[in-house]
C-alpha cells in the first residue's frame, strides 16, 4: 500500500493527530502555493473561511476535510470537484454547552448582574427560570439533539421543528415528534425561549423575519448558534428595542459585528463572538475525525461526512 500523504494547517493539530502509520503528514496553512501536486486528504484552516479553498485550483486532492459542520459559502468557492466531508462528530458538544450557557445566562439575568457589578450595584430583582419553560428547538441535526440531551435536567417541555416533519430518534434513545418548518409560526406562539440551530441555506436566510418575531410571545428569548443570517437582524433590533424580546446571540449578521452597531446597545441582547465550537474539545476531537478519516482510506472504505462529491475508492 502506497503512503498516504495528509496537509494538516496547524502544528497543534499536527501534534494532536500524533504519527500515523504509513501516512506522510505535510504542513500546509493554506496561505499560499500547495507544498505538493497531491494529497489524499487536505484539511483547510478553521479561522479563515472559504478563503483558503482557492489555493486548491491546482492541487490534486481525493478528500478535504473541513473542520466546520457548516458548509455556507463552500460550493462557489471550491475550484476543484472533490468530495468534500464536514465536521460533523467535532463540534456538536461545545456548541450545545454554549446554547445552554447563553440560555440559561440570559434568563437568570447574568449580563445585567455584569453591569451592576461594575457599579457596585445590589440590585436583586426576581428574573425568569428556565424551569418550567416552554422551549422551542428550531432544527433538529447533531448540534439540537446535543443542546436537548443537555436540557433533559432542567425541567423544561420542548417542542422540535426542522424542515420536514417526522418522528425522530433523541440522543437519550427516546423516539420524538418533529414538526415540519410549516408549523414553525404556530409553535414559536406557544414558545418561551427558542433556540436556533439550523443550516444556512436559501431556506434558512432570513427564515427569522418580522413576521416570525410577531409571532413570538411577549418576553420571549431568541437564542441563535446557526449563523447570522439566519435572522434578520433589522427586524431582530426592532424587537429588541422595543422591549417585546430578548437574544442571546453567538453569531450575528454582520459577523463581526462592528463597534456602534445597535444590537450592541440592547441590554436585552447577549452577545458572544462566534465562539460555539471553539473550546479546548474541538482540536482532539477533530484529530480523531481525521485519523478515523485515514483509517478508512488504508481500510479502502468511504470517509465519514461526505456532504459533497461522490466518492470512488
Amino acid at each position: 500500500m502506497s503512503e498516504l500523504v495528509v496537509s494538516l494547517p496547524s502544528a497543534e493539530l499536527r501534534r494532536a493527530v500524533g504519527e500515523v502509520s504509513g501516512v506522510d503528514i505535510v504542513d500546509w496553512e493554506m496561505q499560499g502555493d500547495a507544498p505538493r501536486e497531491r494529497f489524499d486528504i487536505v484539511v483547510p484552516p478553521y479561522m479563515y473561511g472559504v478563503a483558503p479553498l482557492r489555493h486548491l485550483s491546482c492541487v490534486d486532492v481525493r478528500l478535504i476535510q473541513w473542520q466546520s459542520i457548516g458548509i455556507d459559502g463552500v460550493t462557489d468557492a471550491l475550484p476543484v470537484d472533490a468530495p468534500f466531508a464536514n465536521a460533523v462528530t467535532v463540534h456538536e458538544t461545545s456548541t450545545a454547552e454554549l446554547a445552554l450557557t447563553l440560555t440559561l445566562a440570559a434568563q437568570r439575568g447574568i449580563p445585567q448582574f455584569v453591569r451592576d457589578a461594575a457599579t457596585g450595584e445590589w440590585r436583586n430583582d426576581r428574573q425568569p427560570s428556565l424551569a418550567d419553560r416552554r422551549v422551542l428547538l428550531v432544527g433538529y441535526g447533531g448540534v439540537s439533539q446535543a443542546i436537548e440531551a443537555r436540557l433533559s435536567g432542567f425541567e423544561v417541555s420542548i417542542t422540535r421543528v426542522a424542515r420536514s416533519a417526522r418522528r425522530a430518534q433523541n440522543l437519550a434513545g427516546d423516539t420524538v415528534e418533529v414538526h415540519g418548518i410549516d408549523a414553525l409560526p404556530a409553535r414559536l406562539a406557544e414558545a418561551e425561549v427558542v433556540i436556533v440551530a439550523v443550516p444556512l441555506t436559501d431556506d434558512t436566510r432570513g427564515l427569522f423575519d418580522a413576521s416570525m418575531f410577531a409571532a413570538m410571545p411577549d418576553g420571549a428569548l431568541l437564542v441563535n448558534v446557526a449563523r447570522g443570517p439566519v435572522v434578520d437582524t433589522d427586524a431582530l433590533v426592532a424587537e429588541l428595542q422595543s422591549g417585546r424580546l430578548r437574544a442571546a446571540l453567538d453569531v450575528t449578521d454582520p459577523e463581526p459585528l462592528p463597534a456602534g452597531h445597535p444590537l450592541w446597545s440592547c441590554d436585552n441582547a447577549l452577545i458572544s463572538p462566534h465562539v460555539g465550537g471553539a473550546s479546548t474539545a474541538m482540536v482532539p476531537r477533530m484529530a480523531r475525525l481525521i485519523r478515523r478519516q485515514i483509517a478508512h482510506l488504508q481500510a479502502g472504505e468511504t470517509p465519514e461526512n461526505l456532504v459533497l462529491g461522490s466518492w470512488d475508492a
